[in-house]
């Protein structure tokens, strides 16, 4: 269970590295007469992005960049293992509380999608007894979903192996 549940937020985290990539450029091309958020929307969209418990999905990221930083030093000398595994520490101790950096721009995020009356009624919904169940279930959904998927892209990827191999056949290639 403790496996799954960090393999998820791991997963998640990885997604959401992914999309701050993707969504960095797109940020620095909006416009800049973009309505800015009220502060009561924000305060509603940081209250939905709270329950829904996005900082434990995106605390991993900051151990992920420290470890990937630490391993690239590690090419440069193997011998400074132990004084990277100190440092690496005192790092992530440090940046762990930058997490709320990425809680309060997926708030506002939020914010910017959804109207206050919206953020309102989302808010409600998560606060409601189907609510409070959809945010334990849905975890378990997606991760069920992800391993059917898994699996469904190796048949997949039998079957056109198969299928790849006798069209090239017709073509007088034996593979």
């Amino acid at each position: 269970m403790i496996a799954r549940l960090c393999t998820r937020y791991v997963v998640a985290a990885l997604i959401a590295l992914i999309m701050t990539g993707v969504a960095r450029p797109a940020l620095a091309q909006s416009p800049p007469s973009a309505a800015q958020p009220s502060p009561a929307a924000l305060l509603l969209a940081k209250q939905i992005v709270e329950i829904k418990g996005v900082q434990n999905i995106f605390a991993p990221l900051v151990r992920g960049v420290v470890e990937k930083t630490k391993n690239m030093f590690m090419q440069t000398n193997f011998m400074w293992a132990k004084d990277l595994d100190q440092v690496a520490a005192i790092e992530e101790k440090q940046l762990a509380p930058r997490v709320s950096e990425l809680v309060d721009a997926t708030a506002r995020m939020y914010a910017q999608h959804f109207t206050e009356a919206e953020l309102k009624q989302l808010l409600a919904f998560y606060q409601s007894p189907i609510g409070k169940k959809a945010l334990v279930e849905e975890p378990k959904v997606l991760d069920e979903a992800m391993a059917y998927a898994g699996t469904w892209g190796d048949n997949l990827s039998q079957e056109v192996i198969g299928d790849m191999r006798e069209q090239m056949k017709k073509r007088g290639h034996d593979m």
